[in-house]
């Protein structure tokens, strides 16, 4: 199995920053895909930003310029680093993995997986 875990959330004021991150471990071959997605309360889960193992980065427009997403592909993990942030930057952010391939076998036959973090709770107060 593959288990994702978040660290880092926690409580800041408008304006200001936070970096959370995520590691994955367990039965890991290779991760294409890690990144972020968030939910406030009430409100559907949406995509904050992800990346690829080759270094491709996809932002949601209300983040760009603000977040900034990076991995470390040795250790599986991916890291969030968030400025300037508003109070509509309250939810929960998950981690998650898509396309984890947990063994060369898999990789071969193309069985791959996906996985979700906890989630860590991201508050900012105006």
């Amino acid at each position: 199995q593959v288990q994702l875990v978040e660290s880092g959330g926690g409580l800041v004021q408008a304006g200001g920053s936070l970096i959370i991150s995520c590691a994955a471990s367990g039965n890991i071959f290779s991760i294409n895909v890690m990144g972020w997605h968030r939910q406030a309360p009430g409100k559907q889960r949406e995509l904050v930003a992800d990346m690829t193992s080759g270094g491709s980065i996809n932002y949601a427009d209300f983040v760009k310029g603000r977040f900034t997403i990076s991995r470390d592909n040795a250790k599986n993990t991916v890291f969030l680093q968030m400025n300037s942030l508003k109070p509509e930057d309250t939810a929960v952010y998950y981690c998650y993995a898509d396309r984890v391939y947990r063994s060369y076998s898999d990789y071969v036959r193309g069985r791959r997986y996906d996985y979700w973090g906890q989630g860590t709770q991201v508050t900012v107060s105006s």
